[in-house]
Order: structure tokens, then C-alpha cells, then sequence
């Protein structure tokens, strides 16, 4: 096989075919119809002369040579998808490139949204595509998917760079009406209170992974989806909810709410910013990468 002779859009079949084994969802992935997913995956079996995936009852499974290329297209994909967003030169003033960034709900409301404000006179045309972190938020960032992920320390991906934007601390919101929000809080009476917990895709946060670990327990009467609506739920109630201090601050503002102090040390979360190892000489995404730090340095 010649490389001039070789489609270089097959390798993203390639790679969607390996990640969804089945060709009729890696065609609704790809946005192209079952027939021309099928087509592609002969042309991939014609130029690696293997099956790269085998009908085995009613699956079909990756062969022993795909699956030991897979992580190498995948790479090389990644680091041509950041080759053809480098443009050389970025004039913030006229140019119209969107931003692919996944990041949670707190970090969109207390980073991502005074972001727009501040660089809305200086790049009126630049775009951010936010989408929140999900299960594939590592792939989409090793395949080059995507031009940054802003989250915890502990959600990164350990092969490409990260940036400490900010540290965060843990607070005690509930309603303002709350009689037990009226004075110091104490661990017996944290414990005693009904919170709202939250999980975001099933998977724990930060306080709550760090809670379990030194054995803190809550007693979890509501469960929400995210900490932008954990506050909503402490409303005329007694429960109380353990969350990000800025988060907290900016919606006491909006909503009847009180912030009380932790009665115990927890590490701060270091929030961080990362990138594709292979974008950072991207002018565009270090003139982003600046503009969020410069931020997030004088909240």
C-alpha cells in the first residue's frame, strides 16, 4: 500500500468503526449512510489486507491487527486535526474560529461566561462550542476533537498538557431562611442535616470522592444532575448542599441563599486547563489559554 495512493479520510472510518463495532452506528456517527460506512470498510480491508472487523455470531469484533493500530490512528488522527486548525497566524479582531471546549456547568457559569464578556470588544467573531465532560471527554481530547478541557486535576488526561487556572474551595450553601444557617457549623450538625448531593453522569465529584475517602458522611435527600441546580433544591427547605465557593457566591447574589464555612480542611480543587500535546504552538488556543488565565487570575 502507497501512501499517495491512500485515502487519509478512510482513517477516520477507521477509528469510528473500532470505537462503535458496528457499522451502522459508526455510519449515523460519521453522518454518512450504512451503505457508504460499508463501503468504507471494505476499502479499509482491501488496503490492510485484514478483515479489521469479523462477524462473530451477531457482533462484530475488532481483529488482533486493528485492535494494535488503533491507538496509533487514533494519535495520528488527533495530530492532524490540530495540524489543519493551526492557521499560522490568529488576529483575534477578525477572526471567526470556534472553540471547541468541554467543560462543567460551574466552570462555564463562573469562567466561561465573564470570558465572553471580557473578549466580546477585542474578538467579536471568535465562537466557543461548549459541550459538558462525558464519559469519551479523555478520547475526544487525545483524537483531537476537541481544543480544551476545563475541569479537575483529577479528570485529565495523563498524556497531554494541563494548567492550573484556579484553586477552589468547598462552602456550605442553604436557604436563607434556614434557622440552622444562622450560626457556626458544626460536623455533628453537617452530619445531621439533609443535603443535596450531586452526580454528574453517575460519576462522583470532587468533594464527594474526598468525603468518602475520609469517611464524612451526609445524609443525601436529593441528588441533582449539576451544581448549578443543587441551590435551587436547598430553597425553603432545611437541607443544605456542599459546593464551589464562586459558584456559591455568584448565585447568593441572585437567589436567598447563605454561605457558611466547612467545620473541616478540604484540599482545595485545582481546576485546571488542557490542551492536545500537539497544539501548543496554536496560536489561536494560546491566545485563548491566555485570555482564561488572565481571567480567572483576577477572580
Amino acid at each position: 500500500m502507497r501512501l499517495d495512493n491512500f485515502d487519509l479520510n478512510l482513517l477516520v472510518a477507521f477509528d469510528i468503526l473500532l470505537q462503535e463495532k458496528n457499522v451502522t452506528k459508526a455510519a449515523a456517527r460519521a453522518h454518512v449512510t450504512q451503505a457508504a460506512m460499508s463501503a468504507q470498510l471494505k476499502r479499509l480491508r482491501e488496503a490492510f489486507q485484514d478483515e479489521i472487523l469479523a462477524q462473530q455470531g451477531k457482533r462484530m469484533v475488532p481483529t488482533p491487527y486493528a485492535m494494535a493500530m488503533h491507538p496509533e490512528i487514533s494519535e495520528t488522527i488527533g495530530a492532524l486535526r490540530a495540524l489543519i486548525a493551526r492557521k499560522g497566524r490568529f488576529d483575534p479582531a477578525t477572526s471567526e474560529r470556534e472553540f471547541k471546549i468541554a467543560a462543567s456547568d460551574y466552570v462555564t457559569t463562573v469562567l466561561l461566561v465573564p470570558l465572553l464578556g471580557a473578549i466580546a470588544p477585542i474578538a467579536p467573531s471568535v465562537k466557543l462550542n461548549i459541550a459538558l465532560p462525558y464519559s469519551d471527554t479523555n478520547k475526544s481530547m487525545a483524537d483531537g476533537e476537541l481544543d480544551m478541557f476545563l475541569g479537575p486535576e483529577s479528570f485529565t488526561h495523563p498524556d497531554h498538557p494541563s494548567e492550573l487556572v484556579f484553586e477552589e474551595r468547598h462552602v456550605v450553601v442553604g436557604w436563607s431562611g434556614n434557622p440552622h444557617m444562622d450560626g457556626e457549623m458544626s460536623a455533628k450538625l453537617l452530619s445531621e442535616l439533609g443535603h443535596v448531593g450531586v452526580s454528574i453522569s453517575g460519576s462522583d465529584t470532587f468533594i464527594d470522592a474526598w468525603m468518602r475517602e475520609t469517611n464524612i458522611e451526609r445524609r443525601i435527600e436529593v441528588r441533582a444532575p449539576s451544581f448549578l441546580q443543587a441551590p435551587f433544591l436547598v430553597l425553603e427547605t432545611n437541607r443544605v448542599c456542599v459546593m464551589h465557593e464562586r459558584l456559591a457566591q455568584s448565585l447568593a447574589g441572585r437567589l436567598p441563599l447563605r454561605i457558611a464555612e466547612l467545620p473541616f480542611a478540604v484540599p482545595p480543587m485545582r481546576e485546571m486547563l488542557q490542551f492536545h500535546a500537539t497544539r501548543a504552538k496554536d496560536p489561536g488556543l494560546t491566545w485563548l489559554r491566555n485570555q482564561i488565565k488572565s481571567l480567572a487570575s483576577l477572580s
